[in-house]
Formats: C-alpha cells, sequence, structure tokens
C-alpha cells in the first residue's frame, strides 16, 4: 500500500513539476511573430540571439490555412524528423488569425523556416548568433 501511495505521489509530483516548466518557459521566451501572404513569408531573414522563443505566425489573406516548419540549414527540409516540432504552430492558422508554437530553444546557427501548406519558398532564414 505504500509503494502504491509513493507512486500516486511521484507521478502527481512529475504531472505538476512539468506543468510549472511549460510555465516558466512561456513566461520567459520571446516572440518571433512572421506573416504569412499567398506563396510567401513577408519576413525573408531574421536575426536573434540563443534563447527560447515562440513562433507567432499570422494569415494574410491566403485564403487556406498555413503552418510553419523550422528546419536546421543543411538539413533535408522534407523529412519531417528534421523538423524543429516544438516550433509547429498549436494548430493550422486560418486566414486572418494568429497562432503559436510552443517554446522553442534555439542555439547558434541558420534555420530555414517555410509553409508547407502555403508553397512558401525554402529560402526564409533564420540565423541565430
Amino acid at each position: 500500500m505504500k509503494k502504491a501511495i509513493l507512486a500516486i505521489v511521484f507521478v502527481v509530483a512529475v504531472i505538476f513539476s512539468g506543468t510549472a516548466q511549460d510555465k516558466m518557459m512561456k513566461e520567459t521566451s520571446k516572440v518571433i511573430s512572421l506573416e504569412q501572404t499567398s506563396g510567401e513569408f513577408t519576413q525573408k531573414q531574421i536575426t536573434v540571439s540563443e534563447g527560447t522563443y515562440i513562433f507567432e505566425i499570422s494569415n494574410n489573406a491566403v485564403d487556406h490555412n498555413v503552418g510553419f516548419v523550422l528546419v536546421q540549414k543543411g538539413k533535408d527540409l522534407s523529412d519531417p524528423k528534421n523538423h524543429i516540432q516544438t516550433a509547429y504552430v498549436t494548430e493550422a492558422v486560418a486566414t486572418g488569425k494568429k497562432q503559436v508554437s510552443k517554446p522553442t530553444v534555439l542555439k547558434k546557427g541558420k534555420y530555414v523556416y517555410f509553409c508547407p501548406l502555403n508553397p512558401t519558398s525554402t529560402d526564409n532564414i533564420l540565423v541565430v548568433k
């Protein structure tokens, strides 16, 4: 019985520590706002410092849902295992709306971003210094 109680207490502690950690990451994250129009992002290159970021993606009259994919430059963009999944928006972005990603830790380097639903080019660059 004591083992069962200890197991329940441990599980509850893990759940609450994860929730607190998620909340802290959201509060300390900076926001990178990007806008999509038909066929392109309006921001072609962004430079930021290392840190934790939330991506806010706006759909400006694209007439269908848009998304967001971030990949370290040089990796195969078409392979989902190379996508930085925390940078995905939490749901597809409808016309005239905004959606955000989960907090994403960015280390020094170059990254490529594109939309898999709105045929944007893959020459959009995020530089982390």
